[in-house]
């Protein structure tokens, strides 16, 4: 079972990424991948280690819209982004959103109350499970502070980086406020990445959780959509295979793309 859409990939408009859209669209192309689209970092206000995830929107468009067309014939390449949710910057990214084309607009957490989970920091002085709630709490806090977004990016992201990262994580211990997470996204239309991130930083599991993912679809939950979140082309469409069965095991015939905003249904 092949999954051949990419729908979390970065490159050098990242601050974490050297790699420029031209190389990962044609090493996309080589793997096979018909669908890509490239969602990089927009964090504005990131605090953490002096890296700016913060780039030229204009210049943006400016590469890619070329290279949509370039390759029109053996790709179909959309543009995206990954807002970085803090509660404060609606307007902001209300401004962006609106301002701009995108194909495709996920909503990720990676600053909680400035710090990083990604930066052992986040977790000094606390217990885990005291951690990983504030990461819940400040997902449930940005999804009642701003929507317009397509998916959630990596729900449960906090994990790859905890002390103990999944070993003593379960959905059941949050069930509350996961559940509480999932019935907004669903109120609001937002669909839920399922982000095979989780596999590359050694977790044997997507982010988020199959639980998560089967919790989801039992409350009535449709959009899912793939995401590798590349920073490298090796990992484009990261064990797609292992996440398509993951897929079906949950419940799900299908996922998604989107086009200028709107989802595409693919059978699985």
């Amino acid at each position: 079972m092949r999954v051949l859409s990419d729908y979390h990939v970065h490159t050098s408009f990242s601050g974490d990424c050297g790699i420029a859209p031209d190389i990962m669209v044609k090493q996309a192309i080589e793997k096979g991948i018909r669908h890509l689209c490239l969602t990089d970092h927009m964090d504005y206000d990131y605090t953490e280690a002096g890296v700016c995830f913060e780039f030229d929107v204009r210049e943006y468009f400016h590469r890619l819209l070329p290279l949509k067309e370039q390759y029109r014939d053996q790709i179909d390449l959309c543009v995206g982004i990954e807002l970085g949710l803090q509660p404060y910057l609606s307007k902001k990214h209300h401004n962006l959103v609106f301002s701009n084309s995108f194909d495709f607009v996920i909503g990720s957490i990676h600053l909680v109350h400035c710090r990083d989970p990604y930066f052992p920091s986040y977790f000094e002085g606390r217990e885990e499970a005291c951690a990983y709630l504030e990461y819940f709490e400040s997902a449930l806090q940005n999804l009642e502070a701003y929507s317009n977004f397509d998916v959630f990016g990596h729900l449960d992201y906090v994990v790859r980086y905890g002390p103990n990262q999944n070993r003593n994580y379960s959905y059941a211990k949050y069930r509350e406020i996961i559940d509480e997470i999932l019935r907004s996204l669903i109120k609001k239309d937002i669909g839920l990445e399922i982000n095979t991130g989780g596999y590359k930083y050694g977790l044997g599991m997507t982010n988020p959780c199959k639980d998560i993912i089967v919790r989801y679809r039992e409350l009535g939950g449709k959009i899912v959509t793939l995401g590798s979140d590349a920073h490298d082309p090796k990992y484009l469409a990261y064990e797609f295979g292992k996440a398509a069965r993951l897929l079906k095991d949950c419940g799900f015939c299908s996922y998604f793309i989107f086009h200028n905003r709107i989802p595409v249904e693919i059978g699985l």
